[in-house]
């Protein structure tokens, strides 16, 4: 008989590590053709903080994506960064990078004021043209500036940006501290199918609103999410290294032989992204990357109760341990 359930879950997720230590450093070169290069040490791990690196600076040097080169391959050159785990990655990443570009930017409004003798701050910059905001005649391309700056005046376009949590100690008397920069929310809810003659688990569809802060990349994003409800599905259903577990015996011994979800195994999956920008970053970002894998699971889980009456408190639930559930339920060893 196959029987059909429904569960629900939710879950914050904290950005970052807590308050204190965290660093990630960058540093933003535009060079005399226009072009630039932003230098960070955050390893892309398939999130797509290169592509994030990429739009900041170019944001903020008002120059087409497609002109910044990212250097984040080599520790030797880029500056130091605590790495791709806790979320951070464009979260901490964009503020420096932020910075780094902003200082570069700054260099060249000195140069294109000393050029067009003018105030510094009458200079300002679209679409890779620095102008002067009193007379639109007065103005270059980026790379002209550049060149004038490296040229003329001998002067590097480099800037360098940084951030690094402050810490937050307890409150002596309260205990009241601020541990997360930012927290993210999330919830799923899970449609699934239990065979009770074969214990067969099949996840039907997944529906599931996520608080991303603010949106730099849409498809990245969503690309995420939809990954992380897969990985949530091969860790519900079906990834275990040593299924008998303290004894060894039948465990994994190579990737072949480890089960994950593939094409036949992603049921539907509907995405809801809630933008709620972050008050702590530059540009509202918050973390995403981690948490679309934590509420797949418990959401799968709640829907197998639903279908067949039984609570599981480990993962994954297999065919295997759903028919010794049913048996317990029935009353037989």
């Amino acid at each position: 008989m196959k029987k059909r359930g429904t569960g629900i879950a939710a879950a914050l997720y904290p950005t970052g590590a807590s308050k204190g230590g965290d660093v990630s450093e960058a540093i933003a070169r535009v060079n005399s053709d226009g072009s630039a290069e932003v230098f960070f040490g955050t390893t892309d791990l398939g999130q797509g903080i290169q592509t994030i690196a990429a739009q900041v600076t170019a944001e903020e040097l008002g120059i087409p994506y497609n002109q910044v080169r990212v250097c984040n391959r080599d520790t030797d050159v880029a500056p130091f960064s605590t790495g791709a785990v806790a979320s951070r990655a464009a979260y901490s990443d964009s503020i420096a990078i932020s910075a780094a570009a902003r200082e570069a930017r700054d260099i060249l409004f000195s140069a294109a004021s000393s050029k067009f003798e003018v105030n510094k701050e009458d200079i300002d910059c679209k679409e890779g043209v620095i102008y002067c905001k009193k007379e639109p005649g007065k103005h270059l391309t980026i790379g002209e500036v550049a060149n004038y700056a490296i040229h003329t005046l001998g002067i590097m376009v480099v800037g360098h940006g940084s951030f690094i949590g402050e810490l937050s100690s307890p409150d002596p008397e309260t205990g009241a501290c601020n541990p997360f920069r930012t927290l993210a929310w999330c919830a799923m809810i899970a449609e699934v199918e239990v065979d009770t003659d074969t214990g067969e688990i099949k996840v039907l569809k997944l529906v599931s609103a996520y608080d991303v802060g603010k949106i730099l990349h849409k498809g990245m994003v969503k690309g995420q999410i939809v990954g992380g409800a897969i990985m949530g599905i091969g860790a519900a259903l079906m990834e275990h290294l040593y299924p008998y577990y303290p004894k060894l015996d039948w465990g994994t011994r190579s990737l072949s032989e480890y089960v994950l979800p593939t094409a036949v195994d992603i049921p539907a999956i509907d995405v809801e992204i809630l933008e709620c920008p972050s008050v702590d970053n530059v540009y509202g970002v918050k973390g995403v990357g981690e948490m679309t894998a934590n509420v797949p699971s418990p959401a799968i889980v709640n829907a197998i109760h639903d279908a067949i009456g039984v609570w599981f408190n480990e993962i994954p639930v297999t065919a295997e341990c759903v028919l010794r559930a049913l048996e317990i339920k029935g009353g037989k060893k």
